[in-house]
């Protein structure tokens, strides 16, 4: 059985070169690939493999005094989610273009959002109809799958989002409640901090993100459609009866799923069925 391990923690690492050293030498013992950054403010990781080796690597990796009680997430995998190993240093484990705004703490992130728990998610909206969910993921993401009512920001890739807040787009959300909601939580623990630090007076984010969510309600809550994730799977749901947000660049049919645009000068990702091969909408209106 293959699967597939989504985590995050932050919190200061003096070494983060030794770690890199550590943790490749870690999965490559243990047959596993995926993608995992690290830099001064901590660790950010995608794994995929045997489930057996995973769970070693698991135990291995929280024997790190700052990774110690990580949560980390499991998903079904096809044992060739991922190409190969990377693992690198950065000096963001979330690219915003900002290191030098991150302030971190053994606690995490200082000045971040408040953590909603799933149900606390639900219970903030009843109390709170002002209150606003906000896409912390790259627009494409939202193509399959968002928030019912969520705002999906003009992002083509997470550095944009410091442009998109100091243009004043979203000052009209500064006097209301925004949740901030991501894949796994990682990019919310710094967009949330962002945000704050730029004048949104109460802000939240997702604790575990749209995963623990989906693993709560499945397609029964707030969530529709399919969720995007940064491997070879490319789209994952929460259920069978996921409903359908895509529609194919190529033909038009709904669709979940997701695929590179063929040509290679492109590389964007865009909706496509199972019946066609991945091209942008410029690209098919060209041919």
């Amino acid at each position: 059985m293959h699967k597939v391990l989504l985590y995050y923690r932050f919190t200061p690492i003096a070494d983060p070169e030794a770690v890199r050293l550590w943790q490749h030498l870690l999965c490559s013992q243990l047959g596993l690939t995926g993608r995992i950054l690290i830099s001064p403010h901590g660790i950010n990781g995608t794994v995929g493999g045997a489930a057996d080796a995973l769970r070693r690597y698991a135990r291995a990796t929280r024997e790190y005094s700052g990774f110690r009680g990580m949560d980390i997430k499991w998903s079904a995998g096809t044992g060739a989610d991922f190409p190969r190993l990377s693992v690198k240093v950065r000096d963001e484990i979330v690219t915003f273009g900002a290191p030098d705004e991150l302030e971190v703490d053994a606690d995490g992130v200082v000045g971040g959002g408040q953590h909603l728990q799933p149900h606390e998610l639900h219970e903030l909206l009843a109390e709170r109809p002002d209150a606003v969910l906000f896409d912390g993921r790259n627009r494409f993401e939202a193509f399959v799958g968002r928030f019912r009512g969520a705002v999906v920001p003009d992002a083509d890739t997470t550095r944009d989002f410091v442009d998109l807040l100091d243009s004043g787009a979203y000052n009209h959300l500064k006097d209301k409640p925004v949740v901030t909601y991501c894949t796994g939580g990682v990019r919310c623990e710094v967009l949330s901090s962002l945000m704050r630090s730029r004048g949104f007076a109460e802000v939240y984010q997702l604790d575990g993100g749209i995963v623990r969510y989906g693993e709560r309600y499945g397609n029964a809550g707030l969530w529709e459609g399919s969720l995007y994730v940064f491997d070879q799977r490319q789209t994952v749901d929460f259920g069978a009866d996921a409903a359908v947000l895509g529609t194919c660049a190529a033909c038009g049919a709904p669709t979940g799923g997701m695929g590179n645009c063929r040509l290679w000068s492109c590389r964007k990702q865009v909706p496509v069925c199972g019946a066609c091969e991945p091209s942008c909408a410029e690209h098919v209106a060209a041919a």
